[in-house]
């Protein structure tokens, strides 16, 4: 099996971004971002999706968040797609309910390279550690457009707010990693028109 293994860097005036993704990993994450709740969120997406992330970004914190994370965004959401090459074999759709105490997260992921954002996610809370909530929406808006993806999120339930992101990140990676496991019954890729 040819590797799935992608780096890409994104420098701007506002952010340097590097990142490296192997789709067929163990879960390890080396994740820094100078933000350790986006770094959290990040390892639990890498752990549960079975992905190898090495992941660094210097951006501009004394400005805000937004950059640094939309950015992250942004290069994930590219080495998925680059990861990912022609997609064949590959299982297209994924979806997964993530229970988390009183916090319930359904996820759904189509690699048909149309990108798409449904967002049925709130917060009670203005921030999670240093990370505005609202940045969260932005993060999975920045990776869906970035890979070309289809991406809905949606919080069946939940009260407590870190519950809720944790949720949303460990359900984006088991979809994920559902699609984008190989199905050996799957000639070329998996759409009637013939290519994604």
């Amino acid at each position: 099996m040819t590797e799935r293994i992608a780096s890409v860097e994104r420098v701007t005036k506002e952010t340097a971004v590097r990142l490296t993704l192997n789709l067929d990993g163990t879960g390890r994450c080396e994740a820094k971002t100078g933000l350790g709740f986006f770094d959290h969120m990040l390892d639990g997406f890498a752990r549960h999706g079975m992905f190898d992330l090495t992941l660094s970004c210097e951006g501009d914190l004394h400005v805000d968040t937004h950059h640094s994370i939309e950015d992250t965004g942004i290069v994930l959401g590219e080495a998925i797609k680059q990861a990912l090459g022609d997609k064949k074999g590959i299982k297209r759709y994924g979806n997964f309910y993530l229970p988390m105490d009183e916090t319930l997260i359904l996820c759904a992921v189509d690699l048909s390279g149309r990108p798409y954002v449904v967002n049925d996610v709130t917060y009670t809370c203005e921030k999670l550690g240093e990370v505005e909530t609202e940045m969260l929406a932005e993060f999975f808006y920045a990776v869906a457009y970035s890979a070309g993806m289809n991406l809905h999120l949606r919080k069946m339930s939940g009260a407590n707010n870190h519950h809720i992101a944790e949720g949303c990140f460990k359900a984006f990676a088991k979809a994920l990693d559902m699609a984008t496991s190989l199905d050996p019954r799957v000639e070329g890729v998996w759409s009637t028109k013939g290519s994604l």
